[in-house]
């Protein structure tokens, strides 16, 4: 199916890894011109030059903390007019009430929520005088499955969701789409050394780690490259007519009404 992507503009953020690696790669694959963004120079350099390797697309890296005030705004104005924008910057970290202390917690939010919200306000502006654009928040599952030992995560979720919907309702108006995608369990960097962790502490070779998701469905985790799928079909014309709405990509595992 041809997404129509080509020739457009877009702003992936969390770039260097993970999903943000996997929708960048593959929106250049669709012929989109790309502005990276992540804390890690080296590795945006690495992918912006794989990219222009095999892809005939525009790469402009931008090696920031979208968590530091300013910097979204930055990043917007650098980035100027864009189609498309993708946030997927943050990782917030696990840990119960009396685990997650203020200090750690705000810095968390910084980047992945006050992130979003602030780097949408700057684009959504640019896109709404431009004439439309589109716009897709990459979240996760705790924000619908909540978790009492990754409370932080759940709450800045949640309210992405919110946000999102929010945003989503009525920017039509602007010609604008605002919609997000919930992972779920996804193979990157992060979750495998969490699953290595856990099989180490229930006495098993930390190569072992894929024994720790065959309780998922279909027995794996799912890949960056199936939710990058799903980005870009978002932020694409394909999808249209979907706005306000977070989509969930889990394989069914939240619907369980477990997530372990």
């Amino acid at each position: 199916m041809d997404l129509h992507l080509g020739g457009k503009t877009a702003i992936v953020t969390g770039a260097s890894k993970g999903i943000g690696r996997a929708v960048a790669r593959l929106l250049a694959e669709e012929g989109c011109h790309l502005h990276i963004a992540s804390r890690t120079e080296a590795d945006l350099a690495a992918l912006a030059e794989e990219i222009r390797g095999k892809h005939q697309v525009n790469v402009t890296i931008h090696p920031m903390d979208l968590g530091l005030s300013g910097q979204p705004e930055a990043l917007a104005e650098a980035a100027g007019d864009v189609d498309i924008l993708v946030n997927n910057a943050g990782a917030i970290p696990g840990g119960s009430l009396d685990k997650v202390d203020e200090e750690t917690w705000r810095h968390a939010w910084n980047l992945k929520v006050f992130g979003y919200v602030n780097l949408t306000r700057a684009v959504y502006a640019r896109m709404k005088a431009r004439g439309g654009g589109s716009i897709v928040n990459v979240i996760g599952t705790a924000g619908e499955r909540q978790d009492f030992n990754y409370v932080a995560g759940s709450a800045g979720n949640a309210s992405l969701m919110a946000f999102t919907r929010a945003m989503g309702s009525d920017s039509a108006k602007d010609n604008i789409r605002v919609v997000a995608c919930n992972p779920g369990m996804i193979e990157t960097e992060r979750l495998v050394t969490l699953l290595q962790n856990a099989a180490k502490n229930k006495g098993l070779d930390p190569a072992d780690w894929r024994q720790m998701t065959s309780h998922l469905p279909f027995g794996r985790p799912g890949t960056a490259a199936e939710v990058a799928d799903l980005v870009a079909f978002l932020a694409s014309d394909r999808a249209s007519y979907i706005s306000g709405t977070v989509v969930t990509i889990d394989a069914g595992q939240a619907a369980r009404g477990n997530l372990f």
